[in-house]
Parts: structure tokens; C-alpha cells; sequence
């Protein structure tokens, strides 16, 4: 019986290639989009759980409550980590400390590489493969360092063997490599390329003395292992109020939390302590556009097969005539829609396969078809079960209730009574396609808004390199000999990027303080010509002289003056950082340093001249890049010959903070596309069949004087309707969405009518275009031909 249902359901393949194309090609779209999606989801879902015991890794974390607002940092303090030591529940405790770039040498290998500063249980909390040395004591030495492979390889030529070997960090110190380990998977939330104990830094840093003083002091990451059966919720009430018994403003607005492994990469954004938001809400948007566009593709095959029914009405009548049941001709049905499925999610397959370069290349993912998983296959299997049943539950059903008598005496309308609900599900499809095309408009707007938002300085031509110690002995003469040889206009240098603010402190006291109130401030150290260099402009007061006294003297941003409610003129009021009293000298107009679709963070700039992490130089307007980094790359090795000179355009470092919205922006114009080309095969082959049922009255019209635009516009203008109210029943569905999603920016756009209209326009000019085709080529067809018969 299954081998008859089979032939049977071949025959008709192969006898309507044409609308058999048409459903293969629309089915193996949308389950191509519903695969891609779903391996990127997994993908995404599967962050951190490669490592043993993850369940049990946290981070801990600091709610801060600035005047009633409830601010999440993940910065904390050393002493924090000494106490959480003494807690029973914790197995380990890990301080962190992000180095940044630094330089590795070994011989005349040098390497400028993002590495970490991690306690010697580091390695007991993230189980990292080891491929040499020993997990538990690689860290233990202060003088040590573990490597990951590429990083071995690059520095030895080899992973192999490289244990006791020297490898010299800043051209300061010779650290002898402990470890090897498998490098870094891409889903994993900590990235870094070599790991040195913490232990260094606080042997090396004067600063580090005094960094286990105080819970107010807040700059390090920790990392916290729970024994084997203990839950957070037994552990939270014990470190919540840690850091409130020490009498520092700071500490007592300050309440202890850890955040699970497992939620870092989907749940970063906090709000009002709780992490309730982040990359899961873009994660959740694409898991809905995938089983949407897989539903337009399933709506195609339910149209067309239904639009087509007359054409099976009398097969059905003659089985039922000669003893079928009702439920062996729903068998039937539902296997010819398994069969097409499956070829379908065959050709869905070789799609993907196709696409994934490109899309991994656009997502930065390494995602790959795991054909050798058999939990894969049964998925894909279930999935391609389930799209047949949906796709072809309906047409199986609705075929199998004919009436064989009224059947075969011709008395049907098998065409009429399946219009509405044809209608209907056109309505939904295209619905969904234009609320897809609404919402890549308004993130494409949203993008560009913010692109075009004056950010505060001037990134043309605007480079930035790592500093490091050599360089920094020898600043002065590096940066008079780069202006003197005419490639840059300015040389200057920050503890921070331009496009970032690396340190938060606190502000405790300052005129006008309300009782009891701290504030939380940017702080960035800078040294002579910063603000020349970086094109910010002074609206008040004056900029550093390059004198010792500036060293007590502060200059704040327009948003920092706002948030401590500066009466009258700032200039020359006292503000108490730590212990000194500063004196504002000077207002600098906000720039965007953080994100740039929300409010300038309030920034306060010291003047430090001794050379920071990061320096920045504008290149001169006549000469050429390419040119200029050579220069500077001689002059670097001159005063620099440890270091590789490593450099980044402050342009690129800009537009990288759109990353996540460009990719979003990308992919929904991506699926947007492949719905609307989904819904236009099925419009396309219900325009063939409308203008093949009503071949004779376009006959008989042309015959009596009507004109191809007329026959035309007949044939187009229920579609366009259709087409039109699914704008209507889109736009408003699309507008509460997109309201919700935009909220999230403090700096915004406003969705207008126009977006709609363009939208609308755009939908019905495509619908005209994929209709039009089977339009006139039925208006022009010669009425002789089709009227022959009668």
C-alpha cells in the first residue's frame, strides 16, 4: 500500500513539474532560513558549556544603588575575594585582572597579544584541555606563564616541549612557561590568548599594595566555584551585604551578587539589578522569523495544492467510487506533501551548506551542518515530519471530503469554495513578510541615526597604538620625532581608548552633595595635547598647561557638570576625589566614548603626563595612510625594538560599536528578502493557475474589445488588495514591537507614518512585479486558441 502511495505521489511530481518546483523551491527556502537560524541559535545557546562543572562557575558582581537608580558593575574589589575565601559553599575563588595587549618575545618571535592576570585557582574554576603541564600548580609560580597553542606555535614553532622554556613579557620580565592549552573555543565568553598569575601583579605594582585595603576599591573581576550540590539561592543571602559593614559610601550603596557561566553571553544587560536582557532578545527575535518564514513556505504549499484540487477532484471521486476510505485518501495526501518535504529539506541542505561561508563570515561564527550527530538527524527527521503534516494537513483534509457524486457529475466548485481561506493565508504570509520589511526600515534608520549623531571629537584620520615600557621612556622624543617628520599633526596618549573609559570611581564629596549621595564617574588620565590631538573642544575654562600643578587640576565633560548639579559657573569650584581636593579649570564638550546610542557618560579627565596604554596621533591631511604607518612603524621599532608596532584607525574602533546592530540590521533584510521572495513563488504560481481557470472569459473579453491593460488589471487587482490588507493588519503589529525594541536606546528614532508607506509601496510594487508576468502573458495569449472548444 505505502509502495502504491509512493507511485502515486511520483507520478504527480513528475507530472506538474512546474508547481512541483515552485513548492520545492519555496519549502526549501524557508526550511533553509529555519535551519541556518536554528544552527545559529544553538550555536549561541551552546556558549560555556563546553567546560566541565560551568553549572558551577559564577562571577561575582556589585548592584550599586546611585540615588535610587540601581547600577550592575562586574568590577569588584580584591578584598572581596579574600572574604569570599572563608565561605564554606565556595570550593574556589579566582582575582582577574584583563591585561590588554602586551608584547611576548622569544628571540626574535614577537607577539602583541590580549592575554589575562588570573589567580592560581584560575584554572581549577575553567577547566581549560590541558595539552601540557599541570592544572593545578601551571599558575602557582609568580613567574610563569601558560600559553595557548597558537600562541605556543607562534612564539616556538611547535606546542610541543615548550614546558621551562623563557618567554619575556614587555621586554621586563623572563616568565617561564608552566602550561599549555587547547586554544580558546569561539563559544566561550573568555577570550584571551595566555594566562599570568595575579600573583605578578601585586609582586610588581606598587598600587597593588594597598588594593586589598578597602571594598571601595573596585577594578578587578572575580570568579567563584561552588562546591558540588550547593545552589545560589543557599549562597546569596551570605554575600549580599559583604561590603556594607565598612564605612565607605561606596560599600554601603553596594550589595554582592554573582551572575551563573551559563548567562553571560545571552543575559549582559542589567536592569534594576537583575540580568534580564542582552544578546537572548535578538536570539528569541530569529528563532521567531525561522518558524515564520517556514511558515510562509508551508502556506505556499497549501495554496497551491488547494488552488489545484479541481484538477484531483475526479481522482478522488473514482477512489472513493471504488471503495476508498476517507483516511487511506488522507494517507495518501499526506505522503506525496512527506515527499516533497524531504526532497525539499534535501535541496534545504545543499543551501545551507552554500550559504554558510558567507553567513559565518557576516555572524563571525564557525557554525557547520553536524552531519556525523545523530540527535541532528533525528531533530531534522521530526522537523521534516512536522512541516509535512502542517504543510499538507489541510490540502489532505480538504481533498479527502469531496463528495465523489457531485464530483463526478461536475457539479463541484472545487476552485470557489477554497477562495477565502487561500485568501486569508495569503493575507498572513504576506503580513509577516512586511512586518520583516518594516523592521529591517526602522533598524537600518535607527543604525544610520546614530552614525549620524555628532560624537564629541573628530575620528578622521585619527590612529591609536598600544604604548608599552620602552616606548614610554623614550615618549617625548618618539613624539617629537613623528611631528617633526610631518606624518602626524598630534601625538598624545590616555589610560584609556578614545573610544572607551576603562575606570569608574566614585565621587563622594563635591558642592551641593546631597546627604548620604555618591556618584559613580568615568575617570581618565591624559596627557599633554589630548584634547588637541582627539579634536574635543573646550567650552570652558582652559586645558592642561603641561605643568605639575595640573596635576591637582581636573577638567570635566558637559555631562559629569549636569550630574553634579554645578551651580553657577563650575570653573575653579573644589570637587574631593579620593583624598585630593581638585579644582575644575575647564569644561570639555561631551563625547561619545561608551555607547553611542545613549546619554555621554559624566567624565572627569586628570592630567598625568607620563605615557598610558593608549596613544593616539593624527595622521596630517596631505599625506598618504599608507605612507604615514610606515613612518611611524620605523620610528616605533627605533624607541620600541621588542615590540611588533601594532596600530587601528579610531574610525574602525567607532564603527565596531554598531556591530551588533549592523549584524541584526543585516540578517533581517537577509530573511525579510527570502520571505518575500517565499510569498512571491506562491503568489507567482496562483497567478498561473488563476489565469489558467479563467483562460475563456479572458478570451471572450479580448474578443469584445478589452484592451492587455484591462485584462491586466483584472487579474492583478485582487492580489494588490490582498497585498494592501496585509500592510493594514502589519504596520500596527510591527509598530508595537519595534516601539518595545527601540526603548531600549536612550538616543532613538521616531517611527513615522513614512516608514509604513515606504514599506507598503515597496511590498505592492513587488507583488505587481511577480503577478505581472503571468498577467499579460495571459492578456496577449490569442483568444482564438482558448475559445476553439466552444
Amino acid at each position: 500500500m505505502i509502495k502504491n502511495y509512493l507511485k502515486i505521489a511520483w507520478r504527480n511530481i513528475i507530472n506538474n513539474r512546474a508547481y512541483t518546483a515552485i513548492n520545492v523551491l519555496g519549502l526549501a527556502a524557508g526550511m533553509a532560513v529555519a535551519l541556518m537560524i536554528a544552527l545559529w541559535v544553538a550555536n549561541e545557546y551552546s556558549y560555556d558549556k563546553f567546560l566541565p562543572d560551568a553549572d558551577r562557575v559564577y562571577q561575582v558582581r556589585r548592584n550599586f544603588n546611585s540615588n535610587g537608580e540601581t547600577l550592575t558593575f562586574s568590577s569588584t574589589s580584591l578584598r572581596l575575594s579574600d572574604v569570599l575565601h572563608t565561605i564554606p559553599e565556595v570550593e574556589s575563588v579566582a582575582s582577574t585582572d584583563w591585561t590588554g595587549s602586551h608584547g611576548l618575545m622569544v628571540g626574535d618571535k614577537r607577539l602583541s597579544i590580549n592575554g589575562i592576570q588570573a589567580g592560581s585557582d584560575f584554572l581549577k574554576i575553567f577547566s581549560y584541555t590541558m595539552l601540557q603541564g599541570s592544572r593545578s600548580s601551571a599558575l602557582s609560580d609568580a613567574y610563569s606563564i601558560v600559553l595557548t597553542k597558537a600562541t605556543a606555535v607562534a612564539l616556538f614553532g611547535t606546542e610541543n616541549n615548550v614546558i621551562n622554556k623563557v618567554v619575556r613579557i614587555d621586554n621586563t620580565y623572563n616568565l617561564k612557561v608552566t602550561g599549555v592549552m587547547q586554544d580558546i573555543p569561539s563559544n566561550s565568553s573568555l577570550q584571551f590568548k595566555y594566562v599570568i598569575p595575579f600573583s605578578l601583579l601585586e609582586q610588581t605594582q606598587p598600587y597593588m599594595k594597598g588594593a586589598h585595603a578597602s571594598f571601595g576599591n573596585n577594578g578587578f573581576q572575580l570568579f567563584v566555584k561552588l562546591k558540588q550540590g550547593v545552589s545560589y539561592d543557599r549562597l546569596a543571602a551570605k554575600i549580599k551585604n559583604m561590603e556594607k559593614g565598612e564605612n565607605n559610601i561606596n560599600a554601603k550603596n553596594s550589595e554582592v551578587i554573582m551572575q551563573p557561566m551559563l548567562d553571560w553571553h545571552l543575559y549582559s544587560d542589567y536592569k534594576n539589578g537583575i540580568a534580564s536582557a542582552g544578546f537572548i532578545d535578538y536570539v528569541n527575535i530569529f528563532s521567531v522569523i525561522g518558524v515564520l518564514v517556514l511558515l510562509i513556505a508551508c502556506v505556499n504549499f497549501i495554496n497551491l495544492t488547494t488552488a489545484r484540487s479541481e484538477k484531483r477532484a475526479r481522482e478522488v471521486g473514482i477512489r472513493k467510487a471504488i471503495g476508498s476510505q476517507r483516511k487511506h485518501l488522507i494517507f495518501q495526501f499526506l505522503t506525496e506533501s512527506a515527499l516533497i518535504t524531504f526532497i525539499s529539506f534535501l535541496c534545504s541542505l545543499l543551501f545551507v551548506e552554500i550559504a554558510l561561508g558567507p553567513f559565518n563570515a557576516l555572524t563571525g561564527t564557525t557554525i557547520a551542518i553536524p552531519f556525523n550527530n545523530i540527535a541532528f538527524w533525528l531533530i531534522a527527521i521530526g522537523c521534516v515530519l512536522l512541516t509535512a503534516l502542517i504543510a499538507g494537513s489541510r490540502p489532505a483534509f480538504y481533498l479527502s471530503s469531496f463528495n465523489p457524486v457531485k464530483v463526478l457529475k461536475g457539479t463541484i466548485q472545487v476552485g470557489r469554495s477554497a477562495s477565502y481561506s487561500r485568501k486569508i493565508l495569503v493575507v498572513m504570509q504576506f503580513s509577516c513578510s512586511i512586518a520583516l520589511i518594516i523592521s529591517t526600515v526602522v533598524i537600518y534608520r535607527q543604525i544610520q541615526y546614530a552614525k549620524n549623531r555628532p560624537n564629541g571629537y573628530d575620528i578622521n584620520r585619527l590612529m591609536a597604538s598600544n604604548t608599552n615600557g620602552d616606548l614610554g621612556k623614550h615618549f617625548n622624543a618618539f613624539k617629537n620625532e613623528l611631528i617633526q617628520s610631518g606624518v602626524v599633526q598630534n601625538v598624545s596618549s590616555a589610560s584609556s581608548a578614545i573610544t572607551d573609559i576603562d575606570t569608574h570611581n566614585d565621587i563622594d564629596q563635591w558642592p551641593g552633595k546631597f546627604p548620604g549621595e555618591t556618584v559613580e564617574m568615568g575617570v581618565i588620565s591624559i596627557a599633554n595635547d589630548y584634547f588637541k590631538t582627539a579634536g574635543m573642544k573646550m567650552l570652558a575654562g582652559r586645558d592642561f598647561n603641561n605643568v605639575a600643578s595640573d596635576s591637582l587640576n581636573i577638567i570635566l565633560n558637559e555631562a559629569a557638570v549636569k550630574r553634579l548639579r554645578l551651580k553657577g559657573d563650575p570653573i575653579s569650584q573644589v570637587i574631593t576625589y579620593g583624598s585630593s581636593q581638585c579644582k575644575i579649570i575647564g569644561v570639555v564638550k561631551n563625547a561619545l566614548m561608551l555607547s553611542p546610542f545613549a546619554q555621554a557618560d559624566p567624565t572627569m579627565f586628570l592630567y598625568n603626563n607620563d605615557p598610558h596604554g593608549n596613544m593616539i596621533y593624527r595622521l596630517s591631511p596631505k599625506v598618504n595612510p599608507h605612507d604615514a604607518i610606515e613612518k611611524i612603524g620605523q620610528v616605533f621599532s627605533k624607541y620600541s625594538p621588542a615590540y611588533p608596532y601594532t596600530y587601528r584607525f579610531v574610525d574602525d574602533d567607532y564603527n565596531r560599536k554598531f556591530g551588533q546592530e549592523v549584524l541584526v540590521g543585516k540578517l533581517s533584510g537577509i530573511f525579510a528578502g527570502l520571505a518575500i521572495f517565499i510569498s512571491c513563488l506562491g503568489l507567482f504560481g496562483l497567478a498561473a493557475y488563476i489565469a489558467e481557470q479563467r483562460t475563456k472569459e479572458i478570451g471572450v473579453r479580448k474578443v469584445l474589445g478589452a484592451t492587455v491593460t484591462q485584462l491586466w488589471f483584472l487579474l492583478s487587482k485582487d492580489f494588490v488588495l490582498l497585498v494592501v490588507v496585509s500592510c493594514l493588519i502589519a504596520s500596527p503589529i510591527a509598530f508595537y514591537f519595534l516601539q518595545g525594541w527601540l526603548q531600549k536606546y536612550d538616543y532613538r528614532v521616531t517611527v513615522g507614518p513614512g516608514v509604513f508607506i515606504i514599506s507598503a509601496i515597496v511590498a505592492i510594487v513587488i507583488t505587481l512585479a511577480t503577478i505581472s508576468f503571468q498577467a499579460i502573458k495571459a492578456a496577449i495569449a490569442n483568444p482564438v486558441r482558448s475559445l476553439r472548444s466552444e
